[in-house]
């Protein structure tokens, strides 16, 4: 299988287009934020991104009930019937909080690669206060934690359990059921699957590339008749 992946541009449409210079395909099948941008520009069928998830994540895990997903602009969580069937499903799509674009700008903050605020974060069970729901409050918050000479593995425990904070709330509205399958390419943070499992008081599974699961979802729509 041939598989494409980029860091997401100002310039979608060119990036588009370039991405799919070249190829030969009988059906495409678009999903996530430029879905509708790729109908425009090749004719692509389109797959909400929640079924898209729903099919990728049951593929690779066929006992799957609940998915959470946090990727860079938005986290959703999805519940699926012992069929595979979607529930019912809430999203944060409003905010930066609680996303991959939240742990962006709180490593920024401390000066750290998103590796190293994993590792900082594992390095300590006690976590400094982070409240604010807003990402540009929270950042406020690191900056004043800094200032006070906070231990910066104690801030990095707070920003990853706030975080963590965030995708119990979105869980909780859909009742969660284990097994829980863990996508999107905050699932690659080693300490968020660990403080989360650890909240939930159960083991969260997580696939090898926890970043194309939504367009393996898609890839599979479009190989049905």
């Amino acid at each position: 299988m041939d598989q494409r992946c980029l860091e997401t541009s100002a310039r979608l449409r060119e990036q588009l287009q370039a991405l799919l210079s070249g190829l030969s395909f009988e059906r495409l099948i678009a999903t996530g934020y430029g879905r509708n941008l790729a109908r425009e520009l090749f004719w692509a069928e389109t797959l909400t991104e929640i079924r898209a998830h729903a099919m990728g994540v049951r593929s690779l895990f066929p006992e799957a009930r609940t998915i959470l997903d946090i990727g860079g602009q938005d986290s959703k969580a999805i519940a699926l019937d012992p069929e595979g069937r979607i529930v019912k499903f809430e999203m944060n799509d409003r905010c930066a909080a609680g996303t991959g674009r939240f742990l962006e700008v709180m490593a920024e903050a401390l000066s750290v690669e998103l590796e190293e605020l994993a590792e900082l974060a594992l390095n300590t069970d006690h976590a400094a206060n982070i409240s604010a729901l807003c990402t540009v409050f929270a950042e406020s918050e690191v900056v004043g934690l800094i200032g006070r000479g906070e231990e910066l593995d104690r801030i990095a425990r707070g920003i990853i359990s706030s975080i963590v904070k965030r995708s119990l709330t979105l869980l909780n509205r859909i009742s969660p059921v284990p097994p829980l399958v863990f996508t999107g390419g905050v699932a690659r943070n080693r300490a968020v699957v660990k403080i989360l499992e650890e909240e939930l008081g159960f083991p969260v599974l997580v696939p090898e590339d926890p970043q194309i699961t939504g367009a393996l979802g898609a890839a599979l729509y479009g190989m049905r008749i």
